[in-house]
């Protein structure tokens, strides 16, 4: 048997079996992030890597909590350690480097990450602090979610990425998603992610994508806060808080077209227009997405999946990667979410602030001719510190319409400090908190008037 036929030749053909390394990792991975499944009883839909990170919950159970105070205090420990202390192995590390070397800023949100956690573990402090909406809600309901989604994914996401799932995606959706969102095609597979898992994993995947040169700032911007949609799963729990679960198919096909519009006005106007087009590495134009003459877009992303998948032999980096993934998302991301979502919550919750910033939707509200629009404008924004505070907040109202309106409305704003929000602040993709609040408005003036048109005509 010949050297070119076992291995990968110098001439660039691919190995004997790369079609196999390319089928067998993505259709794992295509198994464990995109396969629906019944998630119980209640009729929901998941994902297996959601159903894993469920079992792993139920078995810890009562621990988490301390898990994550634990975590959080590692993650301010360790940059009090590699700034201060300088050990020889931390400053050569690169990994330890990205994980610890942060700025004085991010430094600042884990101290206060640090600090909302432990007055929330132990109920010490104001009760505002640890309220079961406030803080309790952060630690007790949202973290542990976090902690066990965040191991499953990080460990099983290169079988998305690195064995030419991507490449071969993109290859044959590009003629789509870059005429409409100006994406490539290789994205869907983020936003699919989202909608069938859980939109933290739309960011975790289009971080790691951003941070491996696929994506530039301004694609990975886009893609971070527009196609890291919410799950089924999700719209199923807000739906039954508004009390109109018989209405799902009603429900998905509006958030489903105003999730659709939105996505393709948003990278157009600013300020996701305005971000840069360079990438991670400081390059211009480093994912070309031209087929070459002689292919198709089939043939030519099946050569570039194999081409990729020979670059992948070794099983334990596999899994050295995945656990890299896991510590920078445990310990670069959870922080930001407790301090950003804990501050966010408990402003919605103790003040007047988000009822101020409603007022103006309220003449708005009244032009579209909804219901109690006095009521309906503050969940209008309250959404942007918690994901379901507008369903909680709905629950006072008597219109089925505004109801109706007013859990689409939450689910296409898609921005929620105490989860997808703090998750895309705690990753490396480009956005600043001034982002997502002009973010957040933007897809609210855009999906409410469609939401409003289709509601009027359903019910």
């Amino acid at each position: 048997m010949s050297k070119n036929n076992t291995n990968k030749s110098e001439n660039g053909t691919e190995s004997r079996f790369s079609i196999w390394k390319f089928l067998i990792p993505s259709l794992i991975g295509i198994g464990l992030f995109m396969t629906p499944l019944p998630a119980g009883e209640d009729g929901g839909i998941t994902i297996p890597v959601s159903m894993l990170a469920d079992w792993l919950g139920g078995v810890l159970g009562d621990a988490l909590p301390a898990i994550m105070v634990i975590v959080i205090a590692i993650s301010v420990l360790g940059v009090i350690i590699q700034k201060w202390i300088k050990p020889r192995a931390m400053a050569k590390s690169p990994f330890f480097k990205s994980l610890f070397d942060i700025s004085v800023f991010w430094f600042i949100v884990r101290i206060v990450a640090l600090l909302l956690v432990v007055m929330t573990f132990f109920q010490i402090g104001p009760e505002w602090v640890h309220d079961e909406y406030t803080g309790g809600l952060l630690l007790y309901d949202l973290l542990p979610i976090l902690f066990t989604i965040f191991l499953f994914a990080g460990l099983f996401l290169p079988l998305l990425l690195s064995f030419g799932l991507l490449e071969f995606v993109g290859a044959l959706l590009t003629k789509v998603m870059r005429p409409l969102f100006k994406l490539p095609g290789r994205s869907s597979v983020d936003a699919l992610t989202s909608w069938l898992g859980d939109g933290t994993l739309g960011v975790v995947l289009t971080n790691k994508q951003y941070e491996e040169g696929f994506y530039s700032k301004r694609e990975a911007a886009v893609i971070g806060t527009t196609f890291s949609i919410v799950s089924i799963t999700f719209s199923l729990v807000v739906l039954e808080y508004v009390e109109l679960g018989d209405m799902f198919f009603q429900f998905y096909m509006t958030i489903f077209i105003a999730g659709f519009v939105a996505a393709i006005i948003m990278p157009r106007i600013p300020p996701l227009s305005r971000k840069s087009t360079t990438y991670s590495n400081g390059q211009e134009g480093q994912l070309d997405e031209t087929i070459p003459s002689g292919f198709n877009a089939f043939s030519w992303g099946l050569k570039m999946a194999k081409k990729r998948a020979d670059k992948n032999a070794s099983v334990g980096l596999f899994f050295q990667n995945g656990f890299k993934n896991v510590l920078d998302m445990w310990l670069g991301v959870v922080p930001v979410v407790m301090a950003i979502g804990t501050i966010g919550v408990i402003i919605a919750e103790f003040t007047p602030v988000f009822t101020w910033l409603g007022a103006p939707f309220v003449p708005v509200l009244q032009l579209l001719q909804v219901p109690e629009a006095a009521a309906a404008a503050e969940t209008l924004v309250v959404g942007f510190a918690d994901m379901l505070l507008p369903a909680i907040f709905a629950g006072g109202i008597e219109s089925e319409m505004t109801r109706f309106i007013i859990a689409c409305v939450s689910v296409t704003q898609l921005i929620y400090l105490s989860e997808v929000g703090g998750v895309l602040l705690g990753s490396k993709i480009p956005v600043r908190f001034r982002d997502l609040v002009a973010i957040f408005l933007l897809r609210t003036l855009i999906t409410l008037p469609i939401i409003t048109l289709l509601a009027h005509i359903i019910f």
